[in-house]
């Protein structure tokens, strides 16, 4: 007989989404909250509704989700916003998480956990400094009075935040945890490498696709199109041994970069009115055939935040199966030190946009509430289990890692979202007004 698991499995899902954005669009509460609990009480107590082996099918269903996930992050960049704050991008989503795995590591030679070495360390902060744009999309986006400039630097942040703990956990922490020693030196060279590398090949795979889209012109085929780019993206530079997540990035926001700039350029042409410009525009080889329209784009970025948040509560289910109590209340002292940390080390991070911002002209100062805002929207997620799944399963201290990381991402999403939720419900009166 036939067995319906996929098709049970699917049903489920769905209706998990379309029940949770049904109650947090009517009680105004985050949908995440939700999803969370939704995930988990479905799995405990109606385990027949997710009737595949999802602890057997984990690596499959992670590179499955991964590549949406991060391809809805990255359509949400635009060329305008890249360009008027990427130093302050680049600032959070590297030199920032650079500096605070940094700092967390160097509470090895406090003893907050006496069982891990150096490398150890690193390799459980650069696991928890990864924050998640689903959860945190999730509690801002029911809620008016948040600059545009804030909203770029945590969607940017979020993004860049990714690779870079991706980096640092792949080709520092988690080698320098199982040989046993890692100079500077070699750290530094081998994410520089990782970084070039990546950029590069996602720079070849975004402007490739900015070119194939160019050969059609119907909005179904070019979100395809996008999704194609993601999977071949992320499947390549794991092939050639280089980050996936960073060369997928790279590669869809060189994509949206190009078609931003093309779109900019058909607008000014439609209000100059000039007919010579616009022919000379015409004639030129790259330029023969639009990518896309606005119109069309909008269409894909819905589209892609639908299948990124659909990828978002698969994680979610992974997260369930790997939740068990009795272990994580074994481990509960570690899990609030490692959660108080990485919350102090956030916001002393955050500190520069509020406090120091003025004393350079690269970084604009956001204020208390920016800081505030900043501070609380690095809510952990979908990457830390990824990434906290991959450590080897004989690894002796797997248990701590796998229970800190779950209690991080669990109290970071409740505790992080509550304080937002709060604050923009009964305290925040501010309007948008970009």
């Amino acid at each position: 007989m036939h067995s319906f698991s996929i098709e049970i499995t699917v049903m489920t899902i769905l209706l998990l989404v379309i029940v949770s954005n049904a109650l947090a669009s009517r009680f105004r509460i985050p949908s995440v909250f939700l999803l969370l609990i939704g995930s988990y009480s479905i799995y405990m107590f109606f385990p027949q509704m997710i009737p595949i082996d999802l602890k057997g099918e984990f690596d499959s269903l992670v590179i499955f989700a991964i590549p949406l996930i991060f391809m809805a992050d990255a359509l949400h960049l635009h060329f305008e916003d890249i360009r008027d704050y990427w130093f302050e991008i680049f600032y959070l989503a590297v030199v920032s998480v650079a500096i605070s795995i940094a700092v967390g590591a160097s509470l090895y030679y406090f003893d907050l956990f006496p069982e891990l070495t150096l490398g150890a360390y690193v390799t459980l902060f650069a696991i928890n400094m990864a924050t998640d744009a689903v959860s945190v999309q999730s509690i801002l986006s029911q809620f008016e009075g948040i600059e545009h400039r804030i909203k770029v630097l945590i969607e940017g942040e979020s993004l860049g935040n990714d690779a870079t703990a991706v980096i640092a956990f792949f080709f520092i922490g988690l080698p320098w945890m199982l040989h046993g020693e890692m100079t500077v030196g070699t750290a530094t060279l081998a994410s520089l490498k990782v970084f070039s590398l990546s950029t590069v090949l996602g720079l070849a795979v975004g402007f490739g696709f900015y070119l194939f889209l160019k050969l059609f012109d119907d909005r179904r085929s070019e979100f395809f199109a996008f999704v194609v780019e993601a999977y071949g993206a992320y499947v390549l530079a794991e092939h050639f041994h280089i980050s996936g997540i960073l060369t997928l990035i790279v590669a869809v926001v060189t994509t949206k970069v190009f078609i931003d700039r093309d779109i900019e350029a058909h607008k000014r042409e439609l209000a100059r009115g000039d007919r010579r410009y616009s022919r000379q525009h015409r004639r030129k080889l790259l330029h023969r055939f639009e990518a896309t329209t606005h119109e069309r784009m909008e269409y894909i970025y819905e589209m892609a935040r639908e299948f990124g948040y659909i990828a978002a509560v698969v994680i979610f289910f992974l997260l369930a199966e790997m939740v068990d109590v009795p272990t994580l209340l074994s481990y509960w002292k570690e899990i609030l030190i490692m959660f108080g940390v990485t919350t102090l080390i956030r916001a002393l991070s955050m500190a520069k946009f509020a406090f120091l911002g003025d004393k350079t002209e690269a970084i604009k100062p956001v204020g208390v509430r920016g800081w505030f805002i900043l501070t609380f929207s690095g809510m952990k997620g979908a990457l830390s289990i990824i990434l906290v799944h991959m450590l080897p399963h004989d690894l002796p201290q797997r248990a701590l890692f796998e229970s800190v990381t779950i209690g991080v991402v669990v109290l970071s999403i409740f505790v992080y979202g509550s304080i937002l939720w709060v604050y923009f419900m009964f305290f925040d009166t501010k309007k948008e007004s970009n």
